[in-house]
């Protein structure tokens, strides 16, 4: 139960580190948005690579050269997906969320809350982290792609803090962009 054999512990004295090396290499080399925390995809990615590399450290039957293999063709897809979501609207689509709307001028917006199951008490939590104790202090709250809450004090006259963000079509004017 504590030990099995000497192997088994030289194995992961050795491999545990080659493989943690090339991981860290091919992240760099792959670039920052690799394991950025921009939306789900990008967590599910993050995910797999750390359990592709515990696989190879502890899984006598991943082979090193197997599981480095692996971490490699996830970071390529990583990389690939992330490449043509920045030069394609539908692979953007397909892989990212939306932003949306929560409260706009001091009103929450109920349907959008429910549709991102939401509650009143979780907007508020996220005005208290910023220090405030109104809805009416808020120009916007934002339910951010990566899950996260932004509170927005103020917004300029065309609200280009929220270009992008999914809003109901009567909640706030949109600019007229001549």
């Amino acid at each position: 139960m504590f030990f099995d054999t000497w192997f088994g512990l030289l194995r992961v004295v050795v491999v545990g580190p080659l493989a943690y090396v090339a991981l860290i290499l091919f992240l760099r080399v792959s670039g920052k948005r690799t394991l950025t925390k921009l939306n789900a995809f990008d967590l599910v990615v993050t995910v797999a690579l750390g359990s592709t590399l515990s696989s190879i450290v502890l899984t006598k039957s991943v082979v090193l050269l197997e599981g480095v293999l692996a971490l490699a063709t996830l970071i390529g897809l990583q990389f690939l997906i992330t490449w043509s979501s920045v030069r394609s609207a539908r692979v953007s689509a397909l892989v990212k969320a939306e932003p949306t709307l929560l409260a706009h001028k001091g009103h929450l917006v109920e349907g959008a809350m429910r549709r991102q199951r939401m509650t009143r008490d979780d907007v508020l939590s996220a005005l208290r982290s910023e220090g405030l104790d109104d809805l009416a202090q808020a120009a916007a709250v934002v339910l951010e792609t990566d899950g996260s809450i932004s509170v927005l004090k103020s917004l300029s006259d065309r609200d280009d803090g929220l270009d992008g963000v999914r809003t109901p079509e009567n909640t706030r004017p949109r600019p007229d962009r001549r």
